[in-house]
């Protein structure tokens, strides 16, 4: 089940970033980092060809109040997203009761390896399990996205299951899902963002 999530007015802060609500002036951002190909790939996106569909997907962002903005606090610059999402594939009985989101985010390249999303990621987690009201998280990566599993096993996520997940493209592409629930998220030792 589907935790409410709206972002509307929520900032969020780590030590190096701003996780906020997107707002119309991140175009030019959006765009910049989006362009690059390898980037959208590595979330199932292909690289955006023109500053119109970055509008068209910032416009989504805006308007589903579920996606955060992540800006360098040393820049001000907007170099990834970070989106707490409807879950995307259904969950064991086990879990019928208890509300929860999906992560998905992306990060641009010239930010990679810095330990910037493993940051942002801690920050929505401790967000969502201590004022949005969810009881699980679900996170995913493809199978050829080996950043995005460290990133979620850093997190103290576990694994749930390898599945198909078919995307915009048509074509289906093998992912592997982890979940954390709120309870073992609260024995992990304590997180430095």
């Amino acid at each position: 089940m589907n935790a409410p999530i709206d972002l509307t007015g929520v900032c969020l802060e780590t030590d190096r970033l701003v996780l906020r609500t997107w707002q119309p002036g991140d175009l030019e951002d959006l765009y910049e980092y989006a362009q690059v190909d390898g980037v959208g790939q590595m979330a199932g996106w292909k690289p955006h060809t023109s500053i119109e569909e970055s509008r068209a997907i910032l416009s989504r962002f805006i308007e589903s109040r579920d996606t955060f903005a992540l800006e360098l606090k040393e820049t001000g610059k907007v170099v990834g997203s970070l989106g707490i999402e409807p879950l995307s594939i259904p969950l064991p009985p086990a879990y019928d009761d208890m509300a929860g989101r999906e992560l998905g985010y992306v990060l641009g390249k010239a930010q990679w390896g810095r330990g910037l999303m493993t940051e942002a990621v801690g920050r929505a987690i401790a967000f969502c399990f201590e004022e949005a009201g969810c009881r699980l998280l679900l996170c995913g990566h493809f199978v050829e996205n080996p950043r995005s599993r460290r990133v979620i096993e850093k997190s103290g996520f576990r694994y749930l299951r390898t599945g198909s997940v078919t995307l915009s493209d048509g074509v289906p592409h093998e992912g592997l899902f982890y979940l954390l629930e709120r309870e073992d998220w609260l024995r992990l030792p304590p997180a430095h963002p």
